[in-house]
């Protein structure tokens, strides 16, 4: 498999035209020969909006039928972020949309950062859900869940090979871009896509930095702090090799860590 990962400003409040920069970006991706293209965290509205455009803007499913077209058109699968109309209540939400364009899997953000994010959305998220595309098995997080082991462990656990993770992760934390996302991959021995912004967005000042991992923690490409389309290929191979040389899920002991799960 080969992953593209764009990393850009996007444009905010404008859901139409980011359909189009996705036409566009779908493109350039699948021309390179790219399988599976993913951005950002709330990629189709932005993600500083406030609650009032986070509701206006909000999506249930029928809503990404645009998104659906384009995976067609260019028969690439895609991964985003967008605000999902849940019940009455926003979520934010990630999609994977196979390059037939079915909806392949969607997951609704399970740990909410600060203030921010609680103006906007309400946590509904508490399903981990995987689906395989072309071999790999795919689970998905957004943003701050990844900074917590315990959610990439479940999906590594549950067989995940691939998490993509849309982000949108802003100054002081580049700590996490350079040095949480690598571990995750290596701890887990799984690849991973972690896709930013670039750029700023009433008064958040974006780190760029987005990443694609290997399984033995390997930094396969980073971005900059600017717009940026990153490519990585992904080997089943490789990722048996890694697996078998240190067999971590074999030698794990889970009878010790039972008080992990527990609140402080």
């Amino acid at each position: 498999m080969k992953l593209a990962l764009y990393q850009g400003p996007g444009l905010i409040n404008d859901i139409a035209g980011s359909f189009a920069l996705m036409a566009a970006k779908a493109l350039q991706a699948s021309t390179a020969g790219a399988n599976l293209l993913i951005l950002p965290e709330m990629y189709l509205s932005g993600y500083n909006i406030g609650p009032e455009n986070a509701r206006k803007h909000a999506l249930t499913p029928a809503g990404l039928a645009p998104a659906q077209e384009i995976a067609r058109t260019h028969n690439i699968a895609l991964a985003f972020g967008y605000p999902e109309l849940v019940e009455h209540k926003v979520a934010n939400s990630a999609v994977l949309i196979g390059p037939g364009g079915d909806i392949l899997l969607n997951y609704r953000k399970s740990h909410l950062f600060g203030a921010l994010d609680r103006a906007m959305f309400t946590a509904i998220g508490t399903e981990f859900p995987i689906v395989e595309l072309d071999g790999f098995k795919i689970g998905m997080l957004i943003c701050y869940d990844i900074e917590f082991p315990e959610p990439a462990r479940r999906l590594a656990l549950a067989g995940a090979d691939i998490l993509l993770i849309p982000t949108a992760q802003m100054q002081p934390y580049e700590q996490v871009a350079r040095h949480v996302l690598p571990a995750r991959a290596y701890e887990n021995q799984v690849y991973t896509a972690y896709a930013n912004h670039s750029g700023a967005d009433d008064g958040l000042s974006y780190v760029g930095l987005s990443s694609i991992c290997g399984p033995d923690g390997t930094v396969l490409a980073m971005a900059a702090r600017g717009e940026e389309m990153l490519f990585a290929e992904f080997s089943r191979a490789h990722q048996h090799e890694v697996r078998q040389a240190d067999p971590f899920f074999t030698d794990r002991r889970p009878s010790l860590y039972g008080p992990l799960a527990s609140s402080p």
